[in-house]
């Protein structure tokens, strides 16, 4: 079969499936919704206990990413996914899944060169470019707090 580019992108368009672009978005947003609903209820939780509200703040990402990284392990939050799609990828949830994903996938690799070096697949990028942009703010703010 010779095709051009053209063509072939005209005959997979033709034979492809439409995306329910309406539903996704519900869907997406619903469950975003639900997990920083979630966030919030922890967060007055946690300041009905006594906690101010940086604490608070605190222990909320600290809950989330270890509810995120527990349902990844468990397979809840793959399922959640397939249901949701871009809404379980707020960013603390996210994260968490996005960090133990690859580490549960290469587990069978052996502890260093299957979890450890695969936990940062796709966090690590995160990591730096969260760490750069943080040195730029930082750098940016004493700039302009000399002027």
């Amino acid at each position: 079969m010779d095709m051009t580019n053209r063509e072939y992108n005209e005959y997979i368009k033709a034979r492809q499936e439409r995306s329910p672009l309406g539903t996704d978005v519900l869907r997406a947003f619903a469950v975003g919704g639900l997990i920083c609903a979630a966030g919030e209820g922890l967060s007055a939780f946690y300041r009905s206990r006594g906690l101010d509200a940086r604490d608070a703040g605190t222990a909320v990402a600290m809950t989330l990413v270890f509810l995120g990284a527990l349902l990844t392990g468990l397979g809840i939050y793959d399922d959640a996914a397939r249901f949701a799609g871009a809404g379980t990828l707020v960013p603390i949830t996210g994260f968490a899944n996005a960090m133990a994903a690859p580490a549960l996938e290469f587990r069978r690799e052996g502890l260093i060169p299957g979890t450890a070096v695969k936990i940062f697949t796709i966090a690590g990028p995160v990591i730096v470019y969260g760490i750069v942009s943080s040195v730029v703010y930082g750098l940016a703010l004493v700039l302009f707090s000399l002027v």
